[in-house]
């Protein structure tokens, strides 16, 4: 038996049943279809470690380097440039993760593994929401790990457990929103490395040209205009707001209103495509 037959609905505790192929599942059942799919998702990320490489490397890597880049350029000393910067890479390397969504499923579609979900009786969501699900395991480690090796290096977060735990909340929900938008992306791309190409494409210019390394108003002028606009520097702005102050300000509940505005748009599109390509 091969890797990839013991990672196939059945193993994962969706099993083909008798009836019109038609028929549309209850909300309790595609709950439970999700649930096994992402459970599926998570043997793989099991068998294959190199997966959480960017998710274990980057944080370590980013805070680090950026931070005692820039601090002393920016703010002066390290310390002073730590309420900037650890809360905007937390944001920043949350979200980047949130691209490998895309390239995967459109891998697992070109080796003929979704080919096989045609034949279950399973809601179509099933099989995108069920990888969706499982890489917030992705998102918790990144997201965790940033917060960590900030406070090893010296950062405080003025909101406390509470500022910091909501922080990590919406960073979390907000990869895990994005990541539809890269799912639409596998479904609509020919290749998987189309999809690694226009997903650098959108989301670097989005998480750099953001107020994530730098105060927002030491940018020219037609910069700020984007910046302002840009909706990873909204997800930044309410992250620093959590983080530093423990404040459930009006950034905060814009993030949450443009995170859940990606899902309801993204989401369906992403199902309407991946429907009609199987």
């Amino acid at each position: 038996m091969t890797t990839t037959d013991t990672l196939l609905p059945e193993a994962a505790g969706v099993t083909t049943v008798p009836g019109s192929l038609s028929s549309r599942p209850s909300l309790r059942e595609t709950a439970s279809q999700t649930v096994a799919l992402a459970w599926r998702a998570t043997k793989k990320m099991r068998r294959n470690p190199e997966q959480f490489f960017d998710v274990t490397l980057q944080p370590l890597l980013f805070t680090a380097m950026f931070t005692y880049i820039f601090g002393g350029a920016i703010s002066g000393s390290v310390a002073d440039y730590m309420p900037i910067i650890i809360p905007g890479i937390l944001a920043q390397t949350a979200i980047t993760t949130c691209m490998a969504m895309g390239t995967q499923l459109r891998e697992d579609m070109d080796k003929g593994v979704f080919d096989r979900f045609k034949s279950l009786p399973i809601a179509r969501i099933a099989p995108l929401a069920g990888p969706a699900l499982a890489d917030v395991i992705r998102y918790v480690i990144a997201a965790t790990l940033t917060i960590l090796v900030g406070i090893a290096m010296g950062y405080r977060p003025g909101g406390g457990v509470g500022g910091t735990l909501a922080a990590w909340a919406l960073t979390i929900f907000a990869a895990w929103s994005l990541a539809w938008i890269f799912t639409w992306l596998g479904t609509v791309m020919r290749t998987a490395q189309a999809v690694q190409g226009t997903a650098m494409l959108i989301m670097f210019p989005l998480t750099f040209l953001s107020n994530a390394f730098v105060p927002e108003d030491t940018l020219p002028g037609w910069l700020q205009a984007f910046v302002k606009i840009n909706p990873v520097s909204h997800v930044v702005t309410a992250v620093r707001d959590l983080m530093n102050d423990g404040a459930f300000t009006a950034e905060v509940g814009w993030a949450l209103l443009g995170c859940a505005a990606v899902v309801v748009i993204f989401a369906p599109l992403a199902v309407r495509s991946y429907s009609r390509k199987m």
